[in-house]
């Protein structure tokens, strides 16, 4: 299922963001369903898959066999010869200029004829000055937020794309206990857990003013 007629909007994932095995495979099923262009660099991919070994002690050889499936899945993800649009920064830390060089680069590349929305998807919001960002008209914004903001008109899909993941961590042996609303909460994702109990709950209160058909 893909988002038809829709603008693109560039979004460079953030180590950080990436770093979730429940947050990662899910935005790039809601990329393959065309709600967004997901972009990253080699650098960021290098931040990722050493913070990820260190931390989880998950073997390097799994992580770069993962990042190798990311390039093959979306070809045009991976930014290159960004260094020059660090230029203009200046307010932002200065270890991050380098994500924010990498969506304006691929917005600057896009070839298209309007220019596409460009965002930075973090965790780590302090680290990036929105005044320079909205300077160079750019948004950033943290997967909670974002995710809580698309949920509006994509809810259904966004549901999808969380079981789908979830269903394949059990299969692989890595699920995850509680239910949907508390695997979420506990990513850190307040607000699509409050919209996805909302959610239940009014299917519920739906469910249950209807009619019995049982004589």
């Amino acid at each position: 299922m893909s988002i038809l007629n829709a603008p693109p909007h560039l979004i460079v994932l953030d180590a950080c963001v990436l770093m979730s095995g429940l947050l990662r495979p899910t935005l790039l099923a809601l990329a393959s369903a065309g709600l967004f262009t997901p972009l990253w660099s080699e650098r960021i991919g290098e931040e990722w898959r050493r913070n990820a070994a260190r931390l989880w002690s998950i073997p390097p050889e799994a992580l770069q066999d993962e990042w190798d499936r990311m390039q093959v899945q979306f070809p045009q993800a991976n930014v290159k010869g960004f260094e020059a649009y660090e230029a203009g920064l200046r307010y932002s830390d200065p270890k991050d200029w380098h994500v924010i060089a990498a969506a304006l680069a691929a917005r600057a590349r896009s070839g298209l004829p309007v220019r596409p929305q460009a965002s930075v998807l973090t965790w780590n919001l302090k680290d990036f000055n929105r005044s320079e960002l909205r300077r160079q008209d750019l948004q950033v914004f943290d997967p909670d937020r974002l995710l809580a903001q698309w949920w509006r008109d994509h809810a259904v899909l966004i549901r999808a794309a969380l079981q789908h993941t979830l269903d394949d961590l059990a299969r692989q042996g890595r699920g995850r206990e509680g239910n949907l609303t508390d695997i979420v909460r506990r990513e850190r994702l307040f607000r699509l857990s409050r919209l996805i109990q909302h959610h239940a709950t009014s299917n519920h209160s739906i469910e249950s003013t209807q009619p019995s058909l049982i004589a």
